[in-house]
């Protein structure tokens, strides 16, 4: 994972239609809150405004084209999912949990709630899960203060995930003991081997190219190697923070 720097300013669905649903819904929770609470109450989201083309678009060129989780290039083979951080519908704290309602629906169309995710990380692990360091400090509906919540995901849009997590080879871990690295990579299952396989495929062409500077340090195959390394290091590489954990170590 990296940080993710999106535009300040939503893509104009989000800053209309998004707006209206979202007052919408934050009316009828006043009307009936014991309902919405309880789960008999539940609140209709519409994908066409939070995915709509024009936010998937923006979503996809602040992200270079990568998943927020795992930073695989997906939108050549996958349309990829908007996800929302904070499940909108319903949360787990932990995987086993019954659904708790009635999850963040304030949140649903809010541009800073949402990613581009590849299918794997959202619907096979992702899912509704959104653990909490203490889930006494929840925030159940729009009233309330969603900075006393200290969240067990790592939120790249607000957070530098490279601050909690490395890589020891190909294979990632967490950073100086970070609880939030460690939950982020067990619960959304960036060890996968799958996605191993695919990090390794990289690490072992940039050693080889690491090989090929030192080796042969003037000449002209170690300045092409240079460059290639260069851009490996880019936000717009796949499995960067991987790449950068190899080429600025010690």
């Amino acid at each position: 994972m990296i940080t993710i720097r999106k535009p300040d300013a939503p893509p104009e669905i989000l800053a209309t239609r998004g707006r209206e649903e979202t007052r919408r819904n934050q009316d009828a929770y006043e009307r009936d809150p014991a309902g919405y609470d309880g789960g008999m109450a539940t609140f209709t989201f519409h994908a066409d405004v939070y995915g709509h083309g024009s936010v998937k678009t923006a979503l996809i060129v602040a992200q270079h084209g990568k998943c927020c989780f795992c930073e695989s290039k997906i939108t050549h083979i996958s349309y990829g999912d908007v996800e929302h951080f904070r499940p909108k519908a319903g949360f787990r704290q932990s995987p086993g949990d019954p659904l708790g309602r009635p999850g963040y629906y304030w949140l649903a169309y809010d541009w800073s709630n949402l990613y581009l995710c590849c299918e794997l990380c959202n619907q096979r692990f992702k899912k509704s899960a959104f653990p909490l360091a203490d889930e006494s400090r929840r925030c159940r509906n729009h009233r309330a203060d969603l900075t006393l919540e200290e969240p067990l995901f790592l939120d790249p849009g607000a957070v530098d995930p490279e601050a909690h997590l490395e890589f020891l080879a190909e294979q990632p871990r967490e950073r100086n003991a970070s609880e939030p690295g460690r939950v982020t990579i067990e619960a959304l299952g960036l060890r996968r081997e799958e996605l191993r396989e695919r990090r390794f495929d990289l690490y072992r062409k940039l050693v080889a190219l690491q090989n090929v500077v030192h080796l042969l340090p003037d000449e002209p195959e170690s300045r092409e190697a240079l460059a290639v390394l260069r851009d490996a290091i880019r936000d717009d590489a796949e499995y960067a923070a991987m790449a950068r954990c190899l080429l600025t170590s010690p």
